[in-house]
């Protein structure tokens, strides 16, 4: 009679369970393709968040000289209604939001004007971000740098306080989102320099601005303009960097190695439900049904609630997270590969590097 050792049964059973997830992921990303996008509802969600993020621009604008305090004040609001539209756009550059994918793409190029983030460029990128999150040989692709905890001890002192820097809140959000959005991605480096059609895809988004933002300030002044936008997208990319982090960076989230890598399975476990309240749920898209998305990119951010309510065995192996347990996944930084878990810098620390 043939044995296995106790020491076998851990591995074997996570094979086994993975493989299972794997199966039931395969059959929810095919069940959630039947819902795709209707052209009503895409252009009511449009309608109704545009046209009032631009009825409190108009405001913000007209009161920034005489009443700063109520542009700062209705700064929030307006914020929140920029991250639906990058959501609107995200929905565009999967090609979910309509089923033209010309649509899609005038649109998507459209809203990238009040984002400020260039569609074509980020497009890319962000479906290899898709097509390799959780791969822990295809880093770099859209996502948040993540060391192993053998790769960090292997770093300099002075690089392991870039890491660290980089890791910290501080510097990611408050700092980083805001200079990324607005500064850094009008600037073609690295891949996009590389990649020719990143490259026209920032350039001309710059043109745009330059005469978007540039006839406004003409008509009414530089200061009105900058005084409403600027505390709008500063928010609004704090919310969005907070919101992508929390969407992946969570204790046991999924890493594998390239040959043991699976796309179903890295959607589904390697994703979170980031649960929010009703308002929060609305300004953000629901992009917080974030397994959802990865499972089927092509559902538009409407209709991600009608999957997960049509799919009940999620909550069983879906990350759930709220909003206040959000805020613990700060102190995560690295990937232990032993204990397959993200851990904190102190955890290390406390570990010989023998362990």
């Amino acid at each position: 009679m043939t044995t296995i050792s106790t020491e076998a049964q851990p591995a074997q059973a996570v094979r086994r369970g993975a493989s299972e997830t794997s199966v039931l992921a395969r059959a929810l990303s095919r069940q959630f393709k039947s819902y795709g996008a209707d052209l009503k509802r895409s252009l009511f969600q449009l309608a109704t968040t545009g046209l009032p993020f631009l009825a409190l621009l108009a405001v913000m604008a007209a009161v920034a000289r005489g009443s700063f305090w109520l542009t700062l004040l209705l700064a929030a609001p307006t914020a929140g209604l920029l991250v639906r539209l990058f959501i609107i756009q995200h929905d565009c550059g999967h090609g979910s939001f309509f089923r033209s994918r010309a649509a899609n793409d005038f649109l998507g190029r459209a809203l990238s004007v009040l984002t400020l983030t260039p569609y074509g460029s980020w497009k890319r990128s962000h479906a290899a971000h898709h097509a390799s999150t959780g791969n822990l040989d295809r880093r770099g692709h859209g996502d948040v740098e993540t060391l192993t905890v053998a790769e960090y001890r292997a770093l300099t002192p002075l690089r392991r306080l870039g890491y660290r820097l980089y890791r910290n809140p501080l510097v990611m959000v408050l700092l980083g989102a805001p200079i990324n959005f607005i500064v850094l991605q009008r600037l073609p480096t690295g891949r996009a320099f590389r990649d020719r059609n990143a490259r026209r895809s920032i350039l001309a988004l710059n043109l745009a601005l330059a005469i978007a933002f540039g006839l406004p300030m003409v008509v009414i002044g530089v200061v009105p303009v900058l005084a409403a936008y600027l505390p709008v997208m500063i928010i609004a990319s704090w919310i969005g960097n907070w919101l992508f982090y929390v969407q992946h960076q969570f204790e046991g989230t999924y890493w594998e190695g390239d040959s043991d890598w699976n796309f179903h399975e890295a959607a589904l476990r390697g994703s979170s439900y980031f649960k929010l309240p009703r308002a929060l749920q609305w300004f953000s898209g629901n992009i917080g049904l974030h397994h959802v998305h990865h499972l089927c990119s092509r559902v538009p951010n409407y209709r991600l609630q009608a999957c997960l309510d049509a799919a009940p065995e999620l909550n069983a192996i879906a990350k759930r997270i709220t909003l206040r347990e959000s805020l613990g996944c700060w102190r995560l930084a690295l990937w232990d590969e032993q204990r397959r878990l993200l851990v904190r810098f102190s955890d290390v620390k406390k570990r010989s590097p023998a362990c």
